[in-house]
């Protein structure tokens, strides 16, 4: 049988803390308050006692009556009784959406870095074919004039900004992040769920959210070919990507549904 507290007196604060005590804190106040009965019995335990340790007893239960209404409230603010402790409180149950939020808008960042990647490749092609146009150097060894000169020399100039710009790379970590990330934090969001209400809830932003995940995944795995030239691998990873943020974007309306669910039902922490 669960122990309760009682403070003669103070009815109100009776009602409070007749509540079982189960958060580990919790448990230790109730047992100070046990070993005590009441307050009244505790005057009568310690009349004979020492100076010394009247003064122990003394603290103990007014710190056991302070701290009972504080720790007892941690109990309410948890959906499954305290089992799994801030793990079920309000700032354990934000840290997901947060998180996708920040990936969400990373997905475009990513994208557009993509994009200047393959800008980065593409314009170098194009000034080979452009200069493939020109005309014929003559037998003095000078090429006529062309039309085609300025446009080369635009196009050199905005290849060499977007080498510089480092696109290749700055694509690469960002898309490392966001993999590791998303699946992490997928991971966390369907574990926190299973803490606060233990059990899963299959629907349309847990399908979404699963695929995505897939999607990422197929999409990383063709680097290694793409790194080899393989443009088809470098199609397919646009596809797939393109896919992933199409169902990221779907997960929008549900995941503020379960947002708006989550932060009234649950509690600071």
């Amino acid at each position: 049988m669960a122990t309760l507290l009682r403070l003669p007196g103070l009815a109100p604060l009776n009602r409070r803390l007749a509540l079982p005590c189960r958060a580990p804190l919790a448990h230790r106040v109730c047992m100070i308050s046990s070993r005590f009965g009441n307050v009244d019995d505790a005057k009568t335990s310690i009349d004979g006692a020492e100076p010394s340790n009247d003064a122990m007893r003394s603290a103990l239960l007014s710190a056991s009556a302070l701290l009972a209404p504080a720790v007892l409230g941690v109990d309410e603010a948890l959906a499954k009784n305290g089992e799994y402790g801030l793990l079920e409180g309000k700032i354990a149950s934000l840290i997901h959406p947060a998180v996708m939020l920040v990936l969400f808008c990373s997905t475009f960042y990513a994208g557009w870095l993509g994009w200047q990647w393959r800008r980065t490749r593409e314009i170098g092609n194009e000034i080979k074919e452009l200069k493939k146009e020109l005309p014929a150097v003559g037998a003095d060894g000078v090429r006529p004039a062309s039309p085609l000169n300025a446009q080369i020399a635009e196009m050199e100039q905005i290849r060499k900004e977007l080498v510089a710009g480092g696109f290749r790379d700055r694509h690469f970590n960002q898309g490392a992040i966001l993999l590791a990330g998303g699946v992490s934090i997928a991971f966390y969001g369907g574990m926190n769920t299973f803490l606060r209400a233990e059990k899963l809830f299959p629907g349309p932003h847990l399908y979404a959210g699963a695929i995505i995940v897939v999607l990422w995944a197929l999409a990383a795995s063709l680097v290694p070919a793409m790194q080899k030239g393989n443009e088809a691998a470098r199609i397919g990873h646009i596809v797939l990507n393109a896919a992933s943020t199409l169902m990221f974007i779907s997960q929008v309306p549900t995941g503020l549904e379960i947002l708006g669910k989550v932060w009234e039902q649950t509690s600071f922490p």
